[in-house]
């Protein structure tokens, strides 16, 4: 099968409603983004192992003498149940080349691939020799789950080829997914890849990765919704650079500093998290346009709390500012303090609207895309059921 270059994707995602709130215990709604990862996996000539990441400038090969001696070492100290350990990383580091306190995403990608190929082989056998290309959609460092879907991408593809799940694409299909405990794994271990790229994850972002549609996360607690809705949005990163740590510090300042002021308004963004459940959930069984200016309201009220937690900046004001003048209600989603902002469009949206929006967003400065929410999860992929754009980038140069 794999002869034949067939190809894994897996979807980003956005916040729908909790961002800040969810790190007080309260309800936020994660939901799988149509802009996706692919990873295109062949068979490889000589024996080892090569990974090529065009959108990061990364081409690295590996022989299977090297790989099988680094495995040795590092098999003696492996533990699934646990989070890579500090000396696991050192040792992938010292021999990847890599310097000690090295964050760029090049680095860390390397990093997360070569865990995981190591961990997989320690616990599933031999991964073969093999061709890695992976290309994405997703902007990085956007707080788009770029780096979760890499992450699903790699874990769905190694334990494939390494038998440990089945191929699923059967001859003359499009597309085809595993099945609930295949997914279950291909999370595990893309959740691995993300402690190693990211410390210590919440497992949203894989979780969306893997399952798609959207989930509700509650203190540690990540639970599937049975049936969404796909959603048409505008995504719109403002590419004004934020840090996620500073700007939940200062949530939880306000917090403790005005705790009769700001506690009710958790409690309101809870509210709204749980109110928009029941939509989602309510819509596929029931397609009513009632529904869309009460998520439209929903995203209005959102956007106003998380300006009063201090998490807007200009740059979220004046999208919103922007899309209103054309009639579409929008809030921000992440983080904050600048980052990317959602965009809900109706099915009977005027294309014109849609388009005067999309340049009038341009004319900001700001980077647009049409897609949608509510995504499809991890799925493999036949060659003909992908998009031009998709096979371009996935072929050689």
């Amino acid at each position: 099968m794999w002869e034949r270059g067939p190809v894994v994707s897996a979807p980003g995602k956005v916040i729908l409603h909790g961002e800040h709130a969810v790190v007080h215990g309260k309800v936020a709604l994660a939901v799988a983004l149509d802009l996706r990862t692919f990873l295109r996996l062949r068979p490889r000539g000589q024996r080892g192992v090569c990974v090529r990441l065009p959108g990061v400038g990364v081409v690295r090969s590996w022989d299977a003498p090297s790989l099988q001696a680094l495995r040795r070492g590092f098999a003696a100290d492996f533990d699934e149940s646990k989070a890579p350990s500090a000396e696991q990383l050192d040792t992938l580091k010292e021999f990847a080349g890599i310097a000690a306190g090295a964050s760029a995403p090049e680095g860390l990608a390397i990093l997360a691939f070569l865990y995981m190929y190591l961990a997989i082989s320690a616990k599933h056998g031999e991964v073969p020799s093999v061709d890695i290309l992976v290309w994405s959609e997703l902007p990085t460092g956007a707080g788009l789950g770029s780096s979760a879907a890499y992450a699903v991408c790699l874990a769905a593809a190694l334990l494939t080829v390494c038998g440990a799940i089945s191929c699923p694409l059967k001859e003359g299909e499009p597309t085809a997914r595993w099945t609930e405990e295949e997914l279950a794994l291909i999370n595990h271990w893309a959740f691995q890849g993300e402690r190693v790229i990211h410390g210590n994850p919440s497992g949203v972002d894989n979780a969306v990765g893997t399952w798609g549609g959207a989930l509700r996360y509650q203190s540690g607690k990540i639970t599937p919704l049975k049936r969404v809705p796909l959603l048409k949005i505008l995504l719109t990163n403002t590419k004004v650079p934020r840090s996620t740590k500073v700007l939940v510090a200062g949530v939880k300042e306000k917090i403790l500093k005005f705790p009769a002021i700001m506690n009710p308004v958790l409690d309101s963004i809870d509210a709204i998290s749980q109110e928009c459940q029941s939509v989602l959930e309510a819509m596929p069984a029931n397609p009513s346009p009632e529904y869309y200016p009460v998520l439209e309201e929903l995203f209005d009220i959102n956007q106003h709390h998380l300006n009063v937690m201090g998490a807007g900046h200009p740059s979220l004001d004046r999208l919103c500012r922007v899309t209103a003048s054309h009639g579409l209600h929008s809030k921000l989603t992440g983080a904050g303090g600048g980052g990317c902002g959602i965009t809900l469009l109706r099915p009977d949206t005027s294309p014109l609207a849609v388009e005067a929006a999309k340049q009038d967003l341009c004319a900001c400065g700001f980077e647009c895309w049409e897609t949608s929410i509510g995504a499809p999860g991890v799925t493999l992929h036949s060659s003909s059921s992908l998009s031009t754009q998709v096979l371009h980038a996935l072929t050689e140069s």
